[in-house]
């Protein structure tokens, strides 16, 4: 598709007032942030009513478009609070609200058809399908993965309708955005809460291994500008004004002229922030050397030194044309850079008893802007004045300031339909599903699995002459393997298999066009009845829910849970099995923290990795009190064929294994009963 912006949107990072005018004052295109709920980063100060109305009058009068972040995953119980926060932020003239959960976007494209929605990049968009699958949810713009190579950000731009976004500058997670559960799981704090404890950071028994240096991508900015891509974003809510200003001053600089940065400009965002030095791996495809990084005392020195004075933005000029005439209202109209114009008007004027007006205290009355965004010369006002007429200094004022609030604040339709209670979804799928990662271990225990629907990676479907009744696909299939994919999906019908387990919005559209019956995976993040009757109106038949839910808020939805594995915490594109153990260990190789708490690490297509958890989760003792229509999905990872029967045998009889097992959280992320 070919875009109309002769230059990606510059889109910066604020976490509070301060930093949003920081971005303001660097040349920003745009700018997002979080209000006090339901956003990603909730540890940011964030923004309150007053504070966002005051950033947005200070925004748009510089044509600056401000973007929302509701970009949590939401409860049933929840729907409602957002939705509503949803039509107060358009009433209040957001552009765009940035989103994560599909039952909200589904909710707000039924009931706010004319407010702006971005896909977060929570969504977990790898591929043009997946861009494609979320453009069919009405999402005007889609925030692609950040793991993306340059060819396959080209892809998605050249194949796709709707606007992307990509990320220029910042943190990089370990993991792929909306797939952490380590947080939640290990540390009792939901990443797709907005409150990781950043695990990642920490130090392992082999080091950091899993800190990543901030992305910089101030090394491609000409290649950027030649895929097409929309927008480009620089992460950083939670980081300072002098950062924001610092970091977006020089982004603006490189695209203004169309280049990389020189050396000197790599030095100066490094001395800004840096965790040992920048990565630009997912873009280059080089991952296997300098990705990882930590933040060392002279990177903090650096920051220290760093100072930066960051100027007040500067006032928009406007033009003005007032006429006052005898016998008709005063009018004012003015008209911004941007083509904007207001005309308003005000009281008619009388005629003089002794001084009447002059064309020098009308310009010197109407050019006082005080504490507003805007700035009238005194050429710039085009005056039409009678002769011997008299408006009141109070008049003047009233006139004046009603026409900035009208450009500041123009009028908008506050009108939205009540929210209504969405329906149970009519998920029907097998009572009781298995993963087995090891086709050997299946094959071994196949026996005690009859009457389960069983399921087997599609790229390991070759090596078993047994047939399962459905595949499970790569966990990421960007563009460029997507062919591959869809070989493998063929041959698999070609064998009978039936169903397939997706876990992103690419999948599944890779799944129904191969006439596949598609379940959803735990990792499309399903917590509550919208987003589960949104994936069942586009083909989805059957879904595992998140394990993030408590008992109360899967009956809320119902579906399906996991009963038994080692939950994958992490998937990374990096293999750090790799790095850890080396090939010749590769399905052997454990990620073990301080404590010598260990986690599995398996190796999925192409070199990507599955963290994860120490200890399994276990349900099979407690169905008793699972609420009436639940199903269940039994996962299998590094189970030799002895454990995988010890777990059936005892799942069958309803009994407890003589092992430490996770049990289901008490709330909504946090850390479960054992």
């Amino acid at each position: 598709m070919t875009r109309n912006r002769p230059l990606p949107e510059l889109l910066a990072p604020a976490g509070s007032e301060a930093a949003f005018t920081a971005a303001l004052s660097a040349g920003a295109d745009a700018v997002y942030l979080g209000v006090r709920q339901f956003n990603a980063r909730a540890f940011a100060e964030n923004f309150d009513d007053e504070t966002l109305a005051r950033c947005l009058r200070e925004a748009h009068a510089r044509g600056v478009r401000v973007y929302v972040t509701m970009n949590t995953l939401l409860t049933d119980r929840e729907l409602e609070e957002a939705f509503a926060c949803a039509v107060r932020l358009r009433e209040m003239g957001v552009d765009a609200l940035i989103v994560a959960d599909v039952g909200l976007a589904a909710v707000c494209r039924e009931k706010l058809p004319d407010f702006p929605l971005h896909a977060s990049t929570q969504l977990s968009l790898h591929s043009s399908d997946g861009v494609r699958e979320m453009g069919d949810l009405a999402f005007e713009e889609a925030v692609l993965a950040r793991e993306l190579s340059l060819d396959n950000i080209a892809s998605a731009v050249r194949d796709t309708d709707t606007e992307i976004e990509g990320f220029l500058h910042g943190a990089l997670c370990v993991c792929h955005s909306g797939q952490c559960l380590f947080s939640a799981l290990v540390g009792g704090r939901s990443g797709n809460r907005g409150m990781c404890a950043q695990p990642c950071r920490l130090p392992y028994r082999d080091g950091y291994v899993l800190s990543l240096r901030d992305l910089c991508l101030a090394g491609h900015i000409r290649e950027l500008i030649a895929t097409g891509i929309s927008s480009l974003k620089i992460e950083g809510r939670m980081k300072s004004p002098a950062y924001v200003y610092g970091v977006t001053r020089i982004y603006r600089r490189l695209l203004d002229e169309g280049r990389d940065a020189t050396p000197e400009e790599m030095r100066e965002l490094a001395r800004i922030f840096s965790r040992g030095g920048f990565t630009d791996g997912y873009l280059t495809g080089h991952l296997a050397d300098g990705m990882t990084g930590v933040r060392s005392e002279t990177d903090k020195q650096n920051s220290r030194e760093e100072t930066v004075m960051i100027p007040p933005p500067a006032p928009v000029a406007l033009r003005a044309v007032c006429r006052i005439a005898a016998g008709e209202p005063a009018t004012l109209t003015l008209t911004d850079p941007h083509g904007r114009q207001v005309t308003v008007e005000g009281d008619a004027p009388e005629a003089a008893r002794s001084a009447p007006l002059t064309e020098a205290g009308v310009r010197e009355r109407l050019g006082k802007l005080g504490n507003t965004p805007y700035r009238i010369e005194p050429e710039a006002i085009d005056l039409t004045l009678g002769a011997g007429l008299n408006l009141s200094p109070a008049q003047l004022n009233a006139l004046r300031r009603r026409a900035v609030s009208a450009l500041t604040d123009p009028q908008r339709d506050a009108s939205a339909p009540a929210f209504t209670e969405p329906e149970p979804p009519a998920f029907a799928g097998p009572d009781t599903t298995c993963l087995f990662f090891d086709p050997a271990v299946w094959e071994a225990v196949a026996d005690d699995c009859r009457d389960m629907t069983v399921f087997m990676p599609l790229w390991r479907l070759g090596e078993t002459n047994h047939t399962p009744q459905g595949v499970w696909l790569p966990p990421v299939i960007p563009d460029d393997e997507t062919r591959e994919t869809v070989r493998l999906l063929e041959e698999a019908r070609a064998r009978g298999i039936r169903w397939a387990l997706c876990g992103n919005p690419g999948q599944i559209a890779l799944a129904r066009r191969a006439g596949m019956q598609v379940m959803g995976d735990f990792r499309l993040n399903v917590t509550n009845r919208a987003a589960a009757g949104y994936w069942q109106s586009h083909g989805v038949r059957d879904a595992v829910l998140s394990p993030e839910l408590t008992l109360p808020q899967l009956r809320d939805v119902g579906g399906r849970v996991i009963a038994w594995g080692r939950i994958p915490l992490m998937l990374t594109e990096r293999c750090f099995a790799r790095d850890i153990g080396g090939c010749a260990r590769c399905g052997k190789v454990k990620l073990t923290d301080r404590r010598g708490v260990s986690f599995p690490i398996v190796r999925v297509p192409r070199h990507r990795n599955l963290i994860l958890n120490s200890i399994p989760t276990y349900l099979g003792d407690r169905r008793d009190r699972m609420p009436q229509g639940i199903r269940y999905h039994l996962l299998f990872t590094v189970e030799d064929a002895g454990e995988a029967r010890e777990v059936l045998t005892a799942w069958r009889a309803g009994a407890s294994l003589a092992r430490e097992v996770r049990r289901l959280p008490k709330q909504f992320g946090t850390q479960p009963t054992r």
